[in-house]
């Protein structure tokens, strides 16, 4: 094994050194294998691995400010670690295995102790062989809440994911490393639902307000979302609260990693239903039904009020440092050749190694040379540039960024962007978290077959 897989590859990296193990008495997070019924009645159980046993794992929450303490422990037959999805977190604890830590053996634990600056929808989900681990469902929820509860009726915490399922047995598909998936769009799934729940169904009043955290934690899928019987406004992307509310529309795209915090009105009749739509080849299918059974009240209330803002250094484009990343690669894409390991290799050796997309010419650096060196509080522009034929959400771990739109002006502040196939895209941040961070596409073929790189702040 070269030294890429044994930072990469779970069976080969050592228990956790004695002076990692959990000391504080934390609550523990156990990652474990379980059946449950994920698909519908007349079908088997699954055999699923999920933290605590379930899948999602249990919703974890924290006031804004507040600690999050857990020890990890690995009850799996492989290796595993815990990346905490949109945090800016000390590097210590971004649970990256074979970057910021080695990941925990079977048998063995690792405490997470951290601080959550910001109010907002997260999630945490395994950081080794993630391409398998989170498709047999090692993540959950972490929410932040505000100091101030806003203005809603209900809260419906609700996990998006697929699955690809063999319907004669209910188990899992366990061919993670499929050349189709891994040079094409990724795994995508053949059974989708929210909260790893068949028809998932909650009850709901007329003119009730709700606030949907919506989190998409599927492996490939971008999931196209619309409203039947509610109308609604986005309140925040992962995690961050825009300005001001924005008005739902006709819908809503979220990519592997993205969350969307929507407060929605229930305008269905008593007696009807409301549903959150995935639209699939032109047909909607719900991820929530609502049953409307009663009225909250005689009217709508007016348009919500902001979210209260987290604390961010505003970036500067004047004076930013520029930097670029080019993705090539895939298939029906033009990369003819990159370097794997140090060595210029053909596609089509590559091919051979399982490896398909490149960074800037390389493929996987997470431990090679950093995409960029950068002091503390540095401010950075990054054009990226999607080479291929296919979209790639792209996730910077321990800060945020904006999206640099026509003008110069400034998005909302993301960790997860979506990039179309052909598309340039520059964001903007201030690199005020030091350590080394992980950037990488999201659609985890991808990332396991080439798209990482890292991103260093002195």
């Amino acid at each position: 094994m070269n030294r890429r897989q044994v930072l990469l590859g779970g069976a080969a990296l050592a228990a956790a050194p004695t002076g990692l193990l959990a000391q504080s008495g934390a609550e523990a997070l156990t990652a474990r294998a379980a059946d449950m019924q994920l698909l519908p009645a007349k079908y088997g159980r699954t055999r699923i691995w999920g933290f605590d046993g379930t899948m999602p794992g249990p919703v974890l929450r924290v006031p804004q400010g507040g600690r999050v303490q857990r020890t990890l422990v690995n009850e799996l037959p492989q290796a595993t670690s815990i990346h905490w999805h949109g945090i800016r977190i000390d590097n210590a604890m971004d649970g990256v295995s074979g970057l910021t830590q080695e990941a925990v053996a079977p048998g063995g634990r690792f405490d997470y102790d951290f601080v959550a600056p910001d109010a907002g929808t997260y999630w945490y989900h395994a950081h080794n062989r993630s391409v398998e681990q989170v498709a047999r469902g090692l993540y959950g929820a972490l929410i932040v809440e505000e100091p101030v509860a806003p203005d809603v009726d209900e809260e419906d915490v609700l996990v998006l994911d697929d699955w690809l399922i063999d319907p004669a047995t209910a188990q899992i598909d366990d061919d993670f490393e499929a050349m189709h998936d891994r040079s094409h769009a990724g795994r995508n799934g053949n059974f989708i639902a929210a909260n790893g729940v068949y028809a998932l169904t909650k009850p709901a009043r007329q003119h009730e307000r709700r606030r949907l955290r919506i989190i998409n934690a599927a492996n490939a899928r971008i999931f196209e979302l619309r409203l039947q019987g509610l109308d609604g406004w986005i309140m925040a992307y992962d995690g961050m609260p825009l300005a001001a509310p924005q008005a739902f529309g006709d819908y809503l795209l979220l990519g592997p990693g993205q969350r969307a915090d929507v407060f929605v009105d229930v305008i269905a009749d008593e007696g009807g239903e409301a549903h959150l739509l995935a639209v699939l080849d032109g047909q909607g299918l719900s991820q929530v039904k609502f049953d409307v059974t009663g009225r909250a009240s005689l009217a709508r209330r007016g348009m919500p009020t902001p979210l209260q803002d987290n604390t961010h250094d505003m970036v500067r484009l004047d004076g930013a440092r520029q930097l670029t990343l080019d993705m090539e690669g895939g298939a029906m894409g033009g990369l003819r050749a990159a370097t794997l390991d140090g060595k210029r290799l053909s596609f089509r050796r590559l091919v051979n190694e399982g490896q398909f997309w490149a960074f800037n010419g390389a493929i996987g650096r997470m431990e090679d040379a950093p995409l960029a060196q950068l002091e503390r509080g540095e401010h950075v522009r990054l054009k990226i540039r999607n080479d291929t034929a296919f979209p790639h959400a792209m996730h910077l771990h321990g800060m945020h960024f904006h999206e640099i739109g026509e003008n110069g002006a400034l998005g909302p502040l993301r960790d997860t962007t979506l990039i179309f196939g052909d598309q340039t895209r520059e964001i903007a941040f201030v690199a005020d978290n030091p350590g080394n961070w992980l950037f990488h596409c999201h659609m985890l073929s991808h990332a396991a077959s080439g798209m990482t790189t890292r991103i260093e702040v002195a």
